[in-house]
Protein backbone atom coordinates (compact mmCIF):
# COMPACT_ATOMS: atom_id res chain seq x y z
CA UNK A 1 0.00 0.00 0.00
CA UNK A 2 1.19 3.49 -0.76
CA UNK A 3 0.68 5.94 2.08
CA UNK A 4 -0.23 8.50 -0.57
CA UNK A 5 -3.31 6.59 -1.70
CA UNK A 6 -6.40 8.80 -1.57
CA UNK A 7 -8.46 7.90 1.51
CA UNK A 8 -12.10 6.85 1.43
CA UNK A 9 -14.09 9.16 3.69
CA UNK A 10 -17.03 7.81 5.69
CA UNK A 11 -19.32 10.03 7.74
CA UNK A 12 -20.57 7.55 10.33
CA UNK A 13 -23.81 8.32 12.14
CA UNK A 14 -23.40 8.23 15.91
CA UNK A 15 -26.68 6.37 16.34
CA UNK A 16 -25.14 3.43 14.49
CA UNK A 17 -22.53 3.19 17.23
CA UNK A 18 -24.95 3.82 20.10
CA UNK A 19 -28.60 3.37 19.02
CA UNK A 20 -29.64 2.94 22.67
CA UNK A 21 -26.76 1.02 24.13
CA UNK A 22 -23.42 0.50 22.40
CA UNK A 23 -24.05 -1.79 19.42
CA UNK A 24 -21.34 -4.41 19.81
CA UNK A 25 -22.60 -6.41 16.82
CA UNK A 26 -22.31 -3.38 14.55
CA UNK A 27 -18.82 -2.58 15.83
CA UNK A 28 -17.64 -6.13 15.13
CA UNK A 29 -19.20 -6.13 11.65
CA UNK A 30 -17.79 -2.72 10.79
CA UNK A 31 -14.37 -3.72 12.13
CA UNK A 32 -14.31 -6.73 9.81
CA UNK A 33 -15.40 -4.60 6.85
CA UNK A 34 -12.64 -2.05 7.43
CA UNK A 35 -10.09 -4.81 8.10
CA UNK A 36 -10.90 -6.52 4.80
CA UNK A 37 -10.47 -3.24 2.91
CA UNK A 38 -7.26 -2.27 4.69
CA UNK A 39 -5.76 -5.62 3.83
CA UNK A 40 -6.58 -4.83 0.20
CA UNK A 41 -4.71 -1.53 0.46
CA UNK A 42 -7.57 0.91 0.99
CA UNK A 43 -7.27 3.80 3.42
CA UNK A 44 -10.07 5.48 5.37
CA UNK A 45 -10.99 8.61 7.24
CA UNK A 46 -13.96 7.85 9.49
CA UNK A 47 -15.80 10.79 11.06
CA UNK A 48 -18.04 9.72 13.93
CA UNK A 49 -21.25 11.56 14.76
CA UNK A 50 -22.79 12.04 18.19
CA UNK A 51 -26.20 10.54 17.42
CA UNK A 52 -28.40 9.34 20.26
CA UNK A 53 -25.68 10.01 22.85
CA UNK A 54 -25.54 13.68 21.87
CA UNK A 55 -29.31 14.06 21.83
CA UNK A 56 -29.63 12.42 25.26
CA UNK A 57 -27.22 14.95 26.76
CA UNK A 58 -28.83 17.84 24.89
CA UNK A 59 -32.36 16.87 25.94
CA UNK A 60 -31.32 16.43 29.57
CA UNK A 61 -29.66 19.84 29.67
CA UNK A 62 -32.68 21.55 28.11
CA UNK A 63 -35.01 19.87 30.60
CA UNK A 64 -33.01 20.98 33.63
CA UNK A 65 -31.85 24.46 32.65
CA UNK A 66 -32.10 27.07 29.92
CA UNK A 67 -29.17 26.39 27.64
CA UNK A 68 -27.56 28.21 24.72
CA UNK A 69 -27.25 26.79 21.23
CA UNK A 70 -23.48 26.90 21.67
CA UNK A 71 -23.61 24.73 24.79
CA UNK A 72 -25.92 22.28 23.04
CA UNK A 73 -23.45 22.06 20.18
CA UNK A 74 -20.54 21.43 22.56
CA UNK A 75 -22.44 18.58 24.21
CA UNK A 76 -22.86 17.11 20.74
CA UNK A 77 -19.21 17.68 19.85
CA UNK A 78 -17.91 15.96 22.97
CA UNK A 79 -20.28 13.07 22.28
CA UNK A 80 -18.65 12.66 18.86
CA UNK A 81 -15.24 12.56 20.55
CA UNK A 82 -16.40 9.76 22.85
CA UNK A 83 -17.74 7.76 19.89
CA UNK A 84 -14.58 8.46 17.90
CA UNK A 85 -12.32 7.26 20.71
CA UNK A 86 -14.33 4.05 20.89
CA UNK A 87 -14.06 3.56 17.12
CA UNK A 88 -10.30 4.22 17.22
CA UNK A 89 -9.94 1.49 19.84
CA UNK A 90 -12.06 -0.90 17.77
CA UNK A 91 -9.85 -0.25 14.73
CA UNK A 92 -6.59 0.08 16.68
CA UNK A 93 -4.77 -2.46 14.51
CA UNK A 94 -4.95 -0.04 11.57
CA UNK A 95 -5.75 3.34 13.14
CA UNK A 96 -3.75 6.46 13.83
CA UNK A 97 -3.08 6.52 17.60
CA UNK A 98 -5.22 9.58 18.31
CA UNK A 99 -8.46 11.02 16.97
CA UNK A 100 -8.54 14.25 14.99
CA UNK A 101 -10.91 16.98 16.10
CA UNK A 102 -9.81 19.90 13.91
CA UNK A 103 -10.14 19.08 10.21
CA UNK A 104 -8.68 22.42 9.16
CA UNK A 105 -5.33 21.22 10.53
CA UNK A 106 -5.45 17.89 8.71
CA UNK A 107 -2.07 16.54 7.64
CA UNK A 108 -0.84 13.41 5.96
CA UNK A 109 -1.12 10.26 8.02
CA UNK A 110 0.74 7.02 7.45
CA UNK A 111 -1.76 4.55 8.92
CA UNK A 112 -4.61 2.85 7.06
CA UNK A 113 -7.30 4.56 9.15
CA UNK A 114 -7.79 7.98 10.68
CA UNK A 115 -10.74 8.45 13.05
CA UNK A 116 -12.13 11.94 13.61
CA UNK A 117 -14.76 13.64 15.75
CA UNK A 118 -16.58 16.97 15.74
CA UNK A 119 -14.80 20.30 15.57
CA UNK A 120 -16.75 23.43 16.49
CA UNK A 121 -20.31 24.75 17.01
CA UNK A 122 -22.50 25.60 14.05
CA UNK A 123 -22.04 22.41 12.07
CA UNK A 124 -22.28 18.64 12.32
CA UNK A 125 -19.65 16.02 11.58
CA UNK A 126 -21.05 15.92 8.02
CA UNK A 127 -19.49 19.34 7.51
CA UNK A 128 -16.23 18.15 9.08
CA UNK A 129 -16.24 15.30 6.56
CA UNK A 130 -16.62 17.85 3.75
CA UNK A 131 -13.66 19.87 5.01
CA UNK A 132 -11.53 16.72 5.11
CA UNK A 133 -12.71 15.74 1.63
CA UNK A 134 -11.52 19.10 0.29
CA UNK A 135 -8.19 18.73 2.13
CA UNK A 136 -7.50 15.32 0.61
CA UNK A 137 -8.96 15.92 -2.85
CA UNK A 138 -11.77 13.39 -2.34
CA UNK A 139 -14.69 13.78 -4.74
CA UNK A 140 -17.04 11.11 -3.37
CA UNK A 141 -18.06 10.80 0.26
CA UNK A 142 -19.96 7.98 1.96
CA UNK A 143 -22.59 8.77 4.58
CA UNK A 144 -23.33 5.56 6.46
CA UNK A 145 -26.81 5.79 7.92
CA UNK A 146 -29.73 3.80 9.30
CA UNK A 147 -32.01 4.82 6.41
CA UNK A 148 -32.21 2.94 3.11
CA UNK A 149 -32.84 5.98 0.92
CA UNK A 150 -33.65 9.65 0.92
CA UNK A 151 -37.36 10.09 0.21
CA UNK A 152 -39.21 12.90 -1.52
CA UNK A 153 -41.15 13.37 1.74
CA UNK A 154 -41.09 11.97 5.26
CA UNK A 155 -41.96 8.24 4.95
CA UNK A 156 -43.00 8.19 8.62
CA UNK A 157 -45.77 10.68 7.85
CA UNK A 158 -46.69 9.97 4.23
CA UNK A 159 -47.57 6.57 2.82
CA UNK A 160 -46.91 7.78 -0.72
CA UNK A 161 -43.30 8.83 0.01
CA UNK A 162 -41.03 7.78 -2.86
CA UNK A 163 -37.43 6.56 -2.34
CA UNK A 164 -34.91 8.40 -4.48
CA UNK A 165 -31.89 6.63 -5.96
CA UNK A 166 -30.35 9.95 -6.92
CA UNK A 167 -31.06 13.63 -6.40
CA UNK A 168 -29.26 16.90 -7.09
CA UNK A 169 -28.03 19.11 -4.27
CA UNK A 170 -30.41 21.82 -5.42
CA UNK A 171 -33.41 19.52 -5.03
CA UNK A 172 -32.14 17.83 -1.88
CA UNK A 173 -31.71 21.14 -0.09
CA UNK A 174 -35.39 21.86 -0.69
CA UNK A 175 -36.23 18.80 1.43
CA UNK A 176 -34.26 19.78 4.54
CA UNK A 177 -34.20 22.81 6.88
CA UNK A 178 -32.25 25.79 5.58
CA UNK A 179 -30.20 26.35 8.74
CA UNK A 180 -28.27 24.25 11.26
CA UNK A 181 -29.80 23.56 14.66
CA UNK A 182 -28.06 21.55 17.43
CA UNK A 183 -29.37 17.99 17.39
CA UNK A 184 -30.85 18.35 13.90
CA UNK A 185 -31.46 14.92 12.38
CA UNK A 186 -31.32 14.87 8.57
CA UNK A 187 -29.60 12.48 6.14
CA UNK A 188 -27.02 15.19 5.44
CA UNK A 189 -26.98 18.50 7.28
CA UNK A 190 -27.70 21.95 5.75
CA UNK A 191 -24.20 23.39 6.29
CA UNK A 192 -22.49 20.37 4.75
CA UNK A 193 -25.01 20.31 1.88
CA UNK A 194 -24.24 23.91 0.94
CA UNK A 195 -20.53 23.11 1.02
CA UNK A 196 -20.94 19.98 -1.08
CA UNK A 197 -23.00 21.78 -3.70
CA UNK A 198 -20.44 24.59 -3.89
CA UNK A 199 -17.44 22.31 -4.42
CA UNK A 200 -19.27 19.78 -6.63
CA UNK A 201 -18.84 16.78 -4.35
CA UNK A 202 -21.00 13.65 -4.48
CA UNK A 203 -22.37 12.03 -1.32
CA UNK A 204 -23.75 8.49 -1.19
CA UNK A 205 -26.31 7.86 1.56
CA UNK A 206 -26.00 4.13 2.26
CA UNK A 207 -27.76 1.98 4.84
CA UNK A 208 -25.73 0.16 7.46
CA UNK A 209 -28.03 -2.83 6.96
CA UNK A 210 -25.93 -4.03 4.04
CA UNK A 211 -22.26 -3.13 4.00
CA UNK A 212 -21.97 -4.90 0.65
CA UNK A 213 -23.54 -1.75 -0.80
CA UNK A 214 -20.70 0.30 0.67
CA UNK A 215 -18.22 -2.07 -0.92
CA UNK A 216 -19.99 -1.77 -4.26
CA UNK A 217 -19.73 2.01 -4.07
CA UNK A 218 -16.03 1.83 -3.19
CA UNK A 219 -15.55 -0.48 -6.18
CA UNK A 220 -17.49 1.84 -8.50
CA UNK A 221 -20.47 -0.50 -8.87
CA UNK A 222 -23.29 1.71 -7.57
CA UNK A 223 -24.34 2.28 -3.99
CA UNK A 224 -27.73 0.67 -3.34
CA UNK A 225 -28.83 3.89 -1.61
CA UNK A 226 -29.19 7.53 -2.67
CA UNK A 227 -26.56 9.49 -4.58
CA UNK A 228 -26.67 13.24 -3.99
CA UNK A 229 -24.76 14.87 -6.80
CA UNK A 230 -23.93 18.32 -8.25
Amino acid sequence: MSNNKTPIIISLGGSLIVPDEIDIEFLLTFKQFITNNCEQGNRFIIICGGGKTARNYQNASKYIHEVTAGDLDWLGIYSTHLNAHLMRIVLSKFAHPSIWTKPSDAKNFTEHVLVAGGWKPGMSTDADALILAKKYGVKNLINLSNVDFIYNKDPNKFDDAVPLKEISWKDYRKLIPKDWDPGLHTPFDPVASRMAQKVGLEVAIISVKNLDNVQHYIDGKGCGGTRIHP
